[in-house]
């Protein structure tokens, strides 16, 4: 049996072009577990100190490199979940992703919430993702 996804918006559950109510991994495949990435670039420098959206950028770079790594792409993304710190301005973060996230035919679920705080004071967000590569 070949692996798949499925990606479920059922009646009953509000429809959001941003997200996906739920995703289903079947058969044989590659899953891909992403730890929190924060605005870090590979020199291990914090970028857009203050700024939601340069460090959503970022996040999403980070994201983009580990999948690329795996042999993944954003449309394999099954789910995130994202940190954001209390105050910040959630739109901000949400345009930034856009870039990455946009013209997916099927969007992961998302878990979003926010936080008091993370791992270094400077952080404003913080994603983690599961991916899957399905078997051919």
């Amino acid at each position: 049996m070949s692996g798949k996804i499925e990606y479920i918006n059922p009646d009953g559950l509000s429809k959001n072009p941003a997200f996906s109510q739920i995703v289903t991994t079947q058969g044989g495949g590659k899953t891909i577990y992403i730890g929190g990435q924060d605005a870090v670039n590979a020199q291990g420098e914090i970028v857009g100190k203050g700024d939601i959206g340069q460090q959503t950028e970022q996040v999403m770079r980070n994201l983009q490199t580990a999948l690329s790594v795996c042999g993944a792409t954003a449309d394999n993304l099954v789910k995130l979940t994202i940190h954001i710190v209390q105050g910040q301005d959630l739109y901000r973060g949400f345009q930034a992703s856009q870039k990455y996230l946009d013209n997916m035919k099927n969007p992961p679920a998302i878990t979003g919430f926010f936080v008091s705080a993370l791992a270094h004071p400077d952080f404003l967000v913080e994603i983690d993702a599961i991916a899957f590569i399905p078997e051919e």
